[in-house]
Protein backbone atom coordinates (compact mmCIF):
# COMPACT_ATOMS: atom_id res chain seq x y z
CA UNK A 1 0.00 0.00 0.00
CA UNK A 2 2.98 2.64 0.99
CA UNK A 3 4.98 1.83 -1.72
CA UNK A 4 1.75 2.32 -4.22
CA UNK A 5 0.91 5.70 -2.51
CA UNK A 6 5.30 6.48 -3.10
CA UNK A 7 4.83 5.73 -6.91
CA UNK A 8 1.84 7.83 -7.14
CA UNK A 9 4.05 10.56 -5.64
CA UNK A 10 6.28 10.48 -7.35
CA UNK A 11 4.43 10.18 -10.58
CA UNK A 12 2.59 13.67 -9.57
CA UNK A 13 6.07 15.68 -9.04
CA UNK A 14 7.27 14.32 -11.82
CA UNK A 15 4.53 15.47 -13.92
CA UNK A 16 5.09 19.19 -11.50
CA UNK A 17 8.63 18.99 -12.77
CA UNK A 18 8.18 18.74 -16.22
CA UNK A 19 5.07 21.28 -16.53
CA UNK A 20 7.32 24.03 -14.47
CA UNK A 21 10.40 23.54 -16.58
CA UNK A 22 8.02 24.09 -19.75
CA UNK A 23 6.75 27.31 -17.83
CA UNK A 24 10.61 28.27 -16.99
CA UNK A 25 11.80 28.23 -20.73
CA UNK A 26 9.04 30.50 -21.78
CA UNK A 27 9.80 33.15 -18.58
CA UNK A 28 13.45 32.72 -19.62
CA UNK A 29 12.39 34.27 -23.37
CA UNK A 30 9.98 36.96 -21.84
CA UNK A 31 12.58 37.97 -19.26
CA UNK A 32 9.97 37.29 -16.31
CA UNK A 33 12.47 37.54 -13.62
CA UNK A 34 10.54 36.85 -10.87
CA UNK A 35 8.84 33.83 -12.62
CA UNK A 36 12.15 32.37 -13.06
CA UNK A 37 13.07 32.96 -9.16
CA UNK A 38 10.09 31.10 -7.93
CA UNK A 39 10.03 28.22 -11.02
CA UNK A 40 13.63 27.69 -10.06
CA UNK A 41 13.06 27.23 -5.80
CA UNK A 42 9.69 24.96 -7.10
CA UNK A 43 12.20 22.51 -8.68
CA UNK A 44 14.62 22.55 -6.25
CA UNK A 45 11.62 21.47 -3.59
CA UNK A 46 10.54 18.85 -5.89
CA UNK A 47 13.66 17.10 -6.19
CA UNK A 48 14.21 17.32 -2.26
CA UNK A 49 10.46 15.68 -2.15
CA UNK A 50 11.47 13.28 -4.40
CA UNK A 51 14.22 12.47 -2.48
CA UNK A 52 12.55 12.06 0.75
CA UNK A 53 9.87 10.05 -0.74
CA UNK A 54 12.60 7.34 -2.16
CA UNK A 55 14.46 7.10 0.75
CA UNK A 56 11.30 7.86 3.38
CA UNK A 57 12.30 10.95 4.70
CA UNK A 58 9.12 12.39 6.43
CA UNK A 59 10.92 15.73 6.82
CA UNK A 60 11.70 16.10 3.23
CA UNK A 61 8.35 15.14 2.06
CA UNK A 62 7.12 17.94 4.87
CA UNK A 63 9.05 20.54 3.58
CA UNK A 64 7.38 19.73 0.37
CA UNK A 65 3.98 19.83 1.64
CA UNK A 66 4.51 23.21 3.30
CA UNK A 67 6.05 24.48 -0.15
CA UNK A 68 3.18 23.60 -1.99
CA UNK A 69 1.23 25.97 -0.09
CA UNK A 70 3.41 29.10 -0.94
CA UNK A 71 3.52 27.70 -4.67
CA UNK A 72 -0.13 27.73 -4.57
CA UNK A 73 -0.19 31.36 -3.11
CA UNK A 74 2.16 32.33 -5.40
CA UNK A 75 0.37 31.28 -8.63
CA UNK A 76 -3.17 32.64 -7.49
CA UNK A 77 -1.03 36.18 -7.44
CA UNK A 78 -0.56 35.42 -10.93
CA UNK A 79 -3.60 35.30 -12.09
CA UNK A 80 -4.80 37.98 -9.76
CA UNK A 81 -2.23 39.80 -11.94
CA UNK A 82 -2.51 39.17 -15.88
CA UNK A 83 -6.48 39.04 -14.95
CA UNK A 84 -5.88 42.50 -13.40
CA UNK A 85 -7.77 41.84 -10.14
CA UNK A 86 -7.75 45.05 -7.34
CA UNK A 87 -5.24 47.37 -8.13
CA UNK A 88 -3.18 45.35 -9.87
CA UNK A 89 -2.67 46.11 -13.57
CA UNK A 90 -0.48 43.70 -16.46
CA UNK A 91 -0.01 46.94 -18.62
CA UNK A 92 1.52 49.35 -16.09
CA UNK A 93 2.84 47.24 -13.15
CA UNK A 94 6.02 45.41 -13.67
CA UNK A 95 6.68 43.43 -10.79
CA UNK A 96 7.24 40.23 -12.92
CA UNK A 97 10.35 41.90 -13.98
CA UNK A 98 11.48 43.83 -10.88
CA UNK A 99 11.02 46.85 -12.51
CA UNK A 100 14.18 46.13 -14.38
CA UNK A 101 12.64 46.01 -17.81
CA UNK A 102 9.49 46.84 -19.73
CA UNK A 103 9.21 42.76 -20.86
CA UNK A 104 6.06 41.14 -21.38
CA UNK A 105 5.19 37.72 -21.33
CA UNK A 106 6.50 35.51 -24.24
CA UNK A 107 3.12 34.54 -25.53
CA UNK A 108 2.03 38.03 -26.31
CA UNK A 109 3.70 38.80 -29.44
CA UNK A 110 4.06 34.68 -29.63
CA UNK A 111 0.60 33.40 -28.97
CA UNK A 112 -1.42 31.49 -31.81
CA UNK A 113 -2.63 33.67 -34.74
CA UNK A 114 -1.07 36.79 -33.32
CA UNK A 115 0.47 39.36 -35.60
CA UNK A 116 2.86 41.57 -34.74
CA UNK A 117 3.38 45.54 -36.12
CA UNK A 118 6.25 47.33 -35.17
CA UNK A 119 4.72 51.13 -34.90
CA UNK A 120 7.22 54.17 -35.79
CA UNK A 121 8.20 56.01 -34.83
CA UNK A 122 8.03 54.72 -31.55
CA UNK A 123 7.27 56.92 -28.46
CA UNK A 124 9.79 59.54 -26.98
CA UNK A 125 9.19 57.11 -23.46
CA UNK A 126 10.01 53.99 -24.64
CA UNK A 127 13.35 52.88 -23.57
CA UNK A 128 15.70 52.75 -26.56
CA UNK A 129 16.32 48.70 -26.33
CA UNK A 130 13.13 48.51 -26.94
CA UNK A 131 10.71 47.52 -30.09
CA UNK A 132 7.13 49.73 -29.45
CA UNK A 133 4.59 46.94 -31.32
CA UNK A 134 1.01 46.83 -31.54
CA UNK A 135 -0.31 43.14 -31.32
CA UNK A 136 -3.72 41.67 -32.86
CA UNK A 137 -5.76 39.02 -34.35
CA UNK A 138 -4.40 36.64 -31.52
CA UNK A 139 -6.87 33.39 -31.38
CA UNK A 140 -6.52 33.25 -27.62
CA UNK A 141 -4.53 36.63 -25.61
CA UNK A 142 -1.60 35.66 -23.35
CA UNK A 143 -2.92 37.01 -19.81
CA UNK A 144 -5.10 33.65 -20.48
CA UNK A 145 -2.15 31.72 -20.96
CA UNK A 146 -0.62 32.34 -18.44
CA UNK A 147 -3.26 32.13 -16.10
CA UNK A 148 -3.94 28.67 -17.92
CA UNK A 149 -0.50 27.72 -16.91
CA UNK A 150 -0.96 28.68 -12.94
CA UNK A 151 -3.65 26.94 -13.13
CA UNK A 152 -2.52 24.04 -14.30
CA UNK A 153 0.03 24.15 -11.39
CA UNK A 154 -2.44 24.86 -8.58
CA UNK A 155 -3.81 21.90 -9.84
CA UNK A 156 -0.60 19.80 -9.74
CA UNK A 157 0.52 20.93 -6.33
CA UNK A 158 -2.95 20.64 -4.64
CA UNK A 159 -2.96 17.23 -5.78
CA UNK A 160 1.04 16.41 -4.64
CA UNK A 161 -0.21 17.80 -1.15
CA UNK A 162 -2.82 15.53 -0.32
CA UNK A 163 -0.80 12.57 -1.48
CA UNK A 164 2.48 14.18 0.36
CA UNK A 165 0.47 14.69 3.57
CA UNK A 166 -0.97 11.20 3.26
CA UNK A 167 2.60 9.47 2.76
CA UNK A 168 3.95 11.51 5.72
CA UNK A 169 1.76 9.79 7.88
CA UNK A 170 1.92 6.14 6.56
CA UNK A 171 5.89 6.60 7.32
CA UNK A 172 5.09 8.04 10.53
CA UNK A 173 2.60 5.36 11.65
CA UNK A 174 4.37 2.31 10.22
CA UNK A 175 7.59 3.93 12.43
CA UNK A 176 5.49 4.11 15.45
CA UNK A 177 4.53 0.51 14.83
CA UNK A 178 7.70 -0.68 14.92
CA UNK A 179 8.80 1.30 17.88
CA UNK A 180 6.08 -0.07 19.62
CA UNK A 181 7.62 -3.70 18.38
CA UNK A 182 11.41 -2.94 19.58
CA UNK A 183 13.18 -1.98 16.36
CA UNK A 184 16.58 -3.78 15.70
CA UNK A 185 17.61 -2.54 19.02
CA UNK A 186 15.55 -4.76 21.00
CA UNK A 187 16.27 -8.24 19.08
CA UNK A 188 19.95 -7.16 18.84
CA UNK A 189 19.72 -6.62 22.92
CA UNK A 190 17.89 -10.25 23.65
CA UNK A 191 19.15 -12.18 21.36
CA UNK A 192 23.01 -12.27 23.12
CA UNK A 193 21.53 -12.76 26.32
CA UNK A 194 19.44 -15.99 25.50
CA UNK A 195 22.87 -17.60 23.86
CA UNK A 196 24.60 -16.92 26.95
CA UNK A 197 21.77 -18.21 29.24
CA UNK A 198 21.80 -21.72 27.16
CA UNK A 199 25.65 -21.39 27.11
CA UNK A 200 26.02 -21.51 30.66
CA UNK A 201 23.09 -24.19 31.76
CA UNK A 202 25.30 -27.34 30.29
CA UNK A 203 28.48 -26.26 31.82
CA UNK A 204 26.77 -26.04 35.09
CA UNK A 205 24.92 -29.52 34.62
CA UNK A 206 28.24 -30.79 33.22
CA UNK A 207 30.20 -30.12 36.46
CA UNK A 208 28.00 -31.32 38.60
CA UNK A 209 27.62 -34.48 37.13
CA UNK A 210 31.01 -34.81 37.17
CA UNK A 211 31.33 -33.72 41.03
CA UNK A 212 28.89 -36.32 41.82
CA UNK A 213 31.17 -39.43 40.22
CA UNK A 214 34.34 -38.28 41.80
CA UNK A 215 32.25 -37.85 44.49
CA UNK A 216 30.96 -41.68 44.77
CA UNK A 217 34.43 -43.56 43.21
CA UNK A 218 36.07 -43.47 46.85
CA UNK A 219 33.15 -45.03 48.89
CA UNK A 220 32.94 -47.88 46.07
CA UNK A 221 36.30 -48.47 46.34
CA UNK A 222 35.96 -48.04 50.06
CA UNK A 223 33.38 -50.80 50.07
CA UNK A 224 35.04 -53.14 47.66
CA UNK A 225 38.16 -53.30 49.85
CA UNK A 226 36.01 -54.43 53.10
CA UNK A 227 34.09 -56.56 51.09
CA UNK A 228 37.38 -58.97 50.34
Amino acid sequence: MFEALAKVEDESSWQSMVSVLERQIFDFLGYQWAPILANFIHIIIVILGLFGTIQYRPRYITGYAVWLVLWVTWNVFVICFYLEAGDLSKETDLILTFNISMHRSWWMENGPGCTVTSVTPAPDWAPEDHRYITVSGCFLEYQYIEVAHSSLQIFLALAGFIYACYVVKCITEEEDSFDFIGGFDSYGYQGPQKTSHLQLQPMYIANSVLYAVQAKKPRQSLQNEYAF
